[in-house]
Order: C-alpha cells, then sequence, then structure tokens
C-alpha cells in the first residue's frame, strides 16, 4: 500500500458543502472505512464526533455517524466543540479516534473532515492513505443484529474540555481583575471560551457568540482580528482574542488595540518558558513563514528556532523529531506539547495570560521584546506546479537572492496546497531591500512560468 493520497489535502478532506468531496455518499463511505480501519480492540471500538458551528454539519455528522455504526463501531457525538476539544476527548476517553467536522477560519458555505488517532494526534499521511483504500472496497464486513454500532450523546463534554483547558495554568492563578474581550467567531468556541476565561475570575466582554449556522467567521474571529481590537478599546480592556472557527487558532489584541500575531506569542511564552528554565533544549518550533526578526532575537537569546513547512501537523512533527514542546505559525496556530497535542487558541491565550500575571506586565510591555523584520509576501498564479528544486534556473535565483541579503534573512518559495499559486516571501532587515529582490524573483519566475501577479 503506498501513501498517495486522493481526498486527504495537508489537513483532511476539504471543499465546499455539498459538493464533492464534502457530500454525504462519500461522508458515508469514509464513515465506514473509518469503522474498519479503527476496529483494533476487543469488543466494540469507539470513535468521537464533533463538529464546529457550519449549517452542514448535520448532513456530514449524521452520514458519517451512519456509516461508522454500519461497521460494527460505536459513535459519541459531542456537537459543537473545538477541535483541540476532539483531540483531548479521544485521549481522555481511551477511544479509539476522534473526528471533527470543520473548515477551521473558511467562510461557512465550506465544510471538512479532519481525523485524529486514539493519542489525539492527527493521523499520519499513510493511515489517511489506507483509509481511502478501504473506501474503494466493496467487500467490507458488514456486521448484523446486536454487532451493529450503536450512536451515544456525550453530555458532559463540554464540561470536561473546561476543566482540561484551565488546567493548563497553575492551579493557583486566577485571571483577577483583568479585563478581556473574547471573540468566538460565532464558531465552535462559544460556549466554552466565555466560560473558561469567566470561571478563572476575568471580567469577560464576549462577542462573535451568537452562531446561526451561516455567520462562522464572518467579519470576525482570527480572520478580521480589527473586529476584536476595536472592541478592546472601546471597552477599555487590558487585551483581547480572537478564535477561529474551531478554536485551534487565535489572534491577540493588547490595550491599545494593536493586533498580535502567533510570532508574538511564540517570543513571549518561549522567552519566559526558556527564563523559568522550561523550554526543553532551549528550542523552538516555526514555520518557513515564521518572521526573520523573531529568530534573530531567539538567537540572541541563546534559543534555537526550527522551521517546518507550512502546517500545524508539520510544526508537531518537527517537535516530536527535536523534543522541543512549543511551535506554531504566524497565523496563530500554537502548539504547547505538554498541554496538549493539537493547536489550541484557547490554551495558547491562557499560557500568554500566564506569562502576564507572574510578570505583571502588560500584553503591549511584553510583545515590545523584539523587531519584527520587514516581510514581503507576493502570490503568483500559475498553470502548473513544476517541482522547482528540479528547474535548471532555480539554485541560480536562490543562490543571487542570498547573496543579495546576506545570511540574517528568510526566502521562501512554495506552492499553495489548495490554490493554483506559487508563494514569495522575502525578509531581511532592510525593507527597501526585501521589496528588490521580491520584485527580482517574480519577474523572473513570471517570466520562466509563465505566471500571473496577483499580490
Amino acid at each position: 500500500m503506498t501513501n498517495k493520497r486522493e481526498l486527504f489535502g495537508t489537513d483532511g478532506v476539504r471543499g465546499e458543502a455539498n459538493r464533492f468531496p464534502i457530500v454525504p455518499e462519500v461522508a458515508l463511505k469514509l464513515g465506514m472505512a473509518a469503522g474498519v480501519f479503527f476496529h483494533n480492540r476487543k469488543g466494540k471500538p469507539r470513535i468521537i464526533i464533533g463538529k464546529d458551528t457550519r449549517l452542514s454539519g448535520y448532513m456530514i455528522e449524521s452520514a458519517l455517524m451512519s456509516g461508522i455504526c454500519s461497521m460494527g463501531t460505536d459513535v459519541y457525538l459531542v456537537g459543537p466543540m473545538p477541535t483541540p476539544a476532539i483531540a483531548f476527548i479521544t485521549r481522555s476517553m481511551r477511544a479509539d479516534a476522534g473526528i471533527i467536522i470543520s473548515a477551521s477560519h473558511n467562510p461557512f458555505q465550506d465544510n471538512g473532515i479532519k481525523f485524529f488517532g486514539r493519542d489525539g494526534m492527527k493521523l499520519p499521511d499513510a493511515d489517511e492513505a489506507e483509509i481511502e483504500h478501504l473506501m474503494d472496497r466493496e467487500d467490507l464486513p458488514r456486521p448484523t443484529h446486536s454487532d451493529v454500532g450503536r450512536a451515544f450523546r456525550l453530555d458532559d463534554a463540554e464540561g470536561r474540555y473546561i476543566v482540561f483547558a484551565k488546567s493548563s495554568i497553575p492551579r493557583d492563578m486566577t485571571l483577577d481583575g483583568l479585563k478581556i474581550v473574547v471573540d468566538c467567531a460565532h464558531g465552535a468556541t462559544y460556549k466554552v471560551a466565555p466560560a473558561i476565561f469567566s470561571e478563572l475570575g476575568a471580567d469577560v466582554i464576549t462577542i462573535g457568540d451568537d452562531p446561526d449556522g451561516m455567520n462562522i467567521n464572518l467579519g470576525c474571529g482570527s480572520t478580521n482580528p480589527e473586529f476584536m481590537a476595536r472592541k478592546v478599546v472601546e471597552t477599555g480592556a487590558d487585551l483581547g482574542l480572537a478564535l477561529d472557527g474551531d478554536g485551534d487558532r487565535v489572534i491577540l489584541a493588547d490595550s491599545g488595540g494593536e493586533i498580535l500575531d502567533g510570532d508574538d506569542v511564540l517570543f513571549i511564552c518561549a522567552s519566559r518558558m526558556d527564563e523559568e528554565k522550561n523550554l526543553s533544549g532551549r528550542t523552538m518550533v516555526g514555520t518557513v513563514m515564521t518572521n526573520m526578526g523573531l529568530e534573530s532575537s531567539m538567537k540572541s537569546r541563546g534559543i534555537r528556532v526550527i522551521r517546518a513547512p507550512v502546517g500545524d501537523r508539520y510544526v508537531l512533527e518537527e517537535m516530536i523529531s527535536t523534543g522541543a514542546i512549543v511551535g506554531g505559525e504566524p497565523s496563530g496556530h500554537i502548539i504547547f506539547l505538554d498541554h496538549t497535542t493539537t493547536g489550541d487558541g484557547i490554551i495558547t491565550a491562557l499560557q500568554v495570560l500566564r506569562v502576564m500575571v507572574r510578570t505583571g506586565r502588560t500584553l503591549s510591555e511584553l510583545k515590545g521584546g523584539w523587531v519584527r523584520y520587514p516581510q514581503v509576501m507576493r502570490n503568483l498564479k500559475v498553470q502548473s506546479k513544476p517541482p522547482l528544486e528540479e528547474q535548471s534556473w532555480y539554485r541560480r535565483i536562490i543562490l543571487d537572492a542570498r547573496d543579495a541579503m546576506g545570511d540574517d534573512h528568510l526566502l521562501s518559495l512554495r506552492y499553495s496546497g489548495t490554490e493554483p499559486l506559487l508563494r514569495v516571501t522575502v525578509s531581511c532587515a532592510s525593507g527597501p531591500l526585501a521589496k528588490e529582490v521580491s520584485q527580482r524573483i517574480c519577474d523572473e519566475l513570471t517570466s520562466r512560468l509563465g505566471c500571473g501577479d496577483i499580490g
């Protein structure tokens, strides 16, 4: 069996709801395949299913549940819950797998299906390929009579996750005296996020907590943090946090409405962990999109930054292989491996709040410890995606750019995994030089590949 996957992308199965592959027929077969693949225990195996607040979630949930039960596997439904909560509950219940129905930060018309193994981690490519292979089989064993699976409602899922999230900061710590704006993006965190911060003592101003199935991420959340930032200033809050639709990422704002991304969070948390002698191997993991200024700042502190490909699953893989316990992306996907196995926007916000409380410093003061390098990002539309490393002229382009910028720079050329785009990112200490090098590279690529510049 090869690792070839056609249905699964870089982050599960994604697409427009009720258009292939996000259709009930595929979800049914996917459920049947999963029911067989995870049938590795005595008695009936168990699979957890959660979802965000999208209208199409009901349709996909029902089809998945039917397919799984038809293969003799039991299903536990938790309803709208954050993606990281499904990872936690899967581990906590010793279930065989977890499934989240969500398209994360995408608009409501999209949806997706993502699997976690019993360890709460995303499935490796080989496992996803095997599930796809099972979907094509017509001879899957069909149990009958009492061997058919059952579906249960897990009514205390919210409470379990709330307790788990709060346990990620010390038991003697409260958020008393802090006013926090919490933007739930009309998504999966709309119940649990306000409860968590309120129970810890914060004065919580909640926005984006009225989902109607179609307003998830609409003008709010981590992809539109300006909404949250304005509310922080209007209400005189100490800080704000904007979660995305499935709750696995967060973007922050300080009391002045200045927005902090994942790079800021990594600086704040990794620096403090290092001061406390809790940063394993004095190492953190970023991606090829991590700002070069952050790497330079960490290096000056004796902290090693390892870069992974874009995608939180690749960040996690690098963390596991290097022993790092913190890593993430500028988009706000941050993983604290000593607390959880996946990006968790709520736990990330709690780790930043922990630093604020322990140091007595404001978010604005904490973020000021590093200098962001100018970064130029361009998207080039492509008709095809020939491997760049195999092109005879590619090495010369890279060498010329590196010679121009010196040692302290970032250069990334990568194809989008979901769109016909070639993404070019250039960063160095000089903004004008970064723009010049970026333009030079884009001109060359346009000439060689027939690209169209779309910004």
